[in-house]
């Protein structure tokens, strides 16, 4: 994996911060794997929050709580909630590829 142990904590920590403290994290795509060079920081984010408004607006805390914790970078976030309606393929692709932070 290419994050520091640093930046995986700033990400859990800022996750808890902004989704709660039942919220998950995995990294997935380009920095789970060690032989590659680059790329953004692709987060799958698992929150029990229902309220669609109200995760809208902790995933943009969220990405500026992040930005100014750990510098400006290209950060992909996708988000999983109950009362999402779709599910599209690239969730299960993170859960299976990804590494829970």
């Amino acid at each position: 994996m290419r994050l520091s142990e640093l930046q995986q904590s700033v990400i859990r920590t800022t996750v808890a911060e902004t989704f709660g403290t039942q919220a998950s994290v995995w990294l997935f795509g380009s920095r789970v794997d060690d032989s590659k060079r680059g790329g953004d920081i692709d987060l799958l984010i698992e929150t029990d929050q229902v309220d669609v408004d109200a995760v809208m607006r902790a995933e943009i805390a969220f990405l500026g709580k992040l930005q100014m914790k750990l510098g400006e970078q290209k950060i992909d976030v996708l988000l999983d909630y109950p009362s999402r309606k779709t599910h599209p393929p690239i969730f299960s692709i993170a859960r299976k590829s990804g590494i829970l932070l």
